[in-house]
């Protein structure tokens, strides 16, 4: 399980917004973890907010640990970079093979490639839709304690 800590901004009926510390990462990026902390803070300047359930019952104001988990993290990256990828080979491959002579191949292939990363974003968005039904979502899992 990944955790980071966040602050509840805005509560909503059962639903909690809740803005994660800029630049904190999860635990690893404290050490010589994989940093991805690094990466964030360089395409991420403003905080990062969600919206979760409030199922710890938390307040206006408190800090709290917010968790996914880890496989989550790699099925999402697939399923947003490397579906659109490997449907752009897939496309530029059949584009190639459909061409009927040679100095028609490039220009087929690009037609291709770019129809296939289309379909491969739609893809992606249609199955994120679908399984985003709490399976990509963060949870919260308490309150932050600050330990001495």
């Amino acid at each position: 399980m990944l955790e980071t800590r966040a602050r509840i901004i805005k509560i909503e009926g059962e639903k909690a917004l809740i803005q994660a510390e800029s630049g904190l990462g999860c635990e690893q990026c404290k050490g010589k973890g994989c940093g991805s902390s690094k990466l964030g803070q360089l395409f991420c300047s403003t905080p990062r907010q969600f919206k979760v359930e409030n199922t710890i019952h938390a307040k206006l104001g408190d800090d709290v640990i917010v968790a996914v988990d880890e496989g989550v993290v790699l099925r999402g990256i697939g399923l947003v970079y490397v579906l659109p990828l490997l449907l752009m080979l897939v496309g530029a491959l059949l584009g190639s093979v459909w061409a009927n002579d040679a100095e028609q191949q490039d220009g087929y292939a690009v037609i291709g490639a770019i129809l296939g990363l289309l379909a491969g974003f739609v893809l992606a968005k249609r199955i994120s839709a679908r399984l985003n039904q709490g399976y990509f979502q963060p949870y919260l899992t308490g309150l932050y304690r600050n330990e001495p």
